[in-house]
């Protein structure tokens, strides 16, 4: 019932806008039942993290996506490790790595009071943001609050697809629950080093986390656990600690807090200064323009979308 609101919405949308020459963009396979019936000028598949992978993920998923990575105009991939998996399907993939706004994260360099929830957190503080679920290593953030008490770990975020009980506990870990991207800034200037403190699982094999280069925009030193697109590039550039067990993990915050600071910044803003959404906007925009240019045909996901999930709801769900 729900996706066939969703077409029929979608569809009145096209309809009611008089929209003849449209281009489609999808960031998830699941999508196509919604959208099977139009025929735009373009589609474009803008890849961003292996959901096959995730916990909960739907079975048909890996089904569409193929029927996705086939038809589609234009296909993107937000990360080296997921650029390599997708080019085993098509080799013209386009790599388009995690961007910043320098811009507002820098505004976390500039001194300020802390908000309110964060204010009474004692220093030295390792803070995180971003959501809480299968991908967090609990095991290691609980090692390192037990092997540094004086040290203080703030988690920034939801909690998703995990139980809470599950949370590690501490005096010394402090879940301060899901904030604005306004808001997070602010709560970065605060903190002494910057986290990610990810699984080594299926999971986070191809992810490549935004909140790396909002880090170091933020101009916070940073340690990582060993995820792919983080260890390349930021690890081999030395903008970023790589370590995984917990004793190894503290070193590298350790060594991290005692580099100067403004070497630290200065050699992160050489890197961020290339990697702007501008930027990354910019090429997009030009390979979509590009597809949209070409000879038209239209498209219809319909004849491959019926052959690929007959078994399942999906279709018959979509009207």
């Amino acid at each position: 019932m729900v996706r066939r609101a969703q077409s029929q919405l979608l569809e009145r949308l096209v309809r009611e806008e008089g929209l003849k020459d449209f281009v489609l963009w999808y960031y998830t396979p699941m999508a196509l039942p919604i959208a099977h019936k139009l025929q735009p000028r373009a589609v474009v598949y803008d890849c961003m993290d292996q959901l096959a992978a995730f916990q909960g993920a739907p079975s048909e998923l890996t089904l569409l996506e193929r029927q996705l990575l086939d038809q589609a105009d234009v296909v993107m991939a937000g990360g080296h490790s997921l650029w390599r998996a997708k080019q085993k399907t098509r080799s013209d993939v386009h790599l388009f790595p995690s961007s910043v706004d320098a811009a507002h994260f820098s505004k976390a360099r500039l001194a300020q009071d802390d908000p309110d929830d964060q204010k009474d957190i004692p220093h030295l503080r390792l803070g995180f943001f971003g959501v809480i679920d299968e991908r967090m290593d609990l095991g290691l953030l609980a090692h390192v609050a037990a092997l540094r008490p004086d040290w203080h770990i703030v988690m920034v975020g939801p909690v998703v697809k995990i139980d809470e009980a599950t949370l590690p506990r501490a005096a010394n870990i402090h879940y301060l629950g899901q904030k604005s991207y306004a808001e997070l800034p602010h709560y970065i200037a605060g903190w002494d080093a910057a986290i990610l403190p990810f699984a080594r699982n299926e999971a986070t094999r191809f992810i490549s986390p935004t909140k790396t280069p909002e880090y170091l925009a933020a101009g916070r030193p940073v340690v990582s656990t060993a995820i792919a697109d983080v260890v390349e590039p930021y690890g081999r550039l030395g903008l970023v600690h790589i370590a995984d067990c917990p004793l190894d993990f503290t070193t590298a915050v350790e060594r991290a807090l005692a580099q100067d600071p403004l070497q630290r910044q200065a050699k992160a803003d050489v890197f961020l200064a290339a990697n702007s959404w501008d930027s990354t906007f910019s090429k997009m925009a030009s390979l979509v323009d590009a597809a949209a240019r070409s000879t038209y045909r239209p498209h219809s996901f319909e004849p491959a979308l019926s052959q690929a999930v007959a078994s399942s709801s999906l279709l018959r769900d979509a009207g």
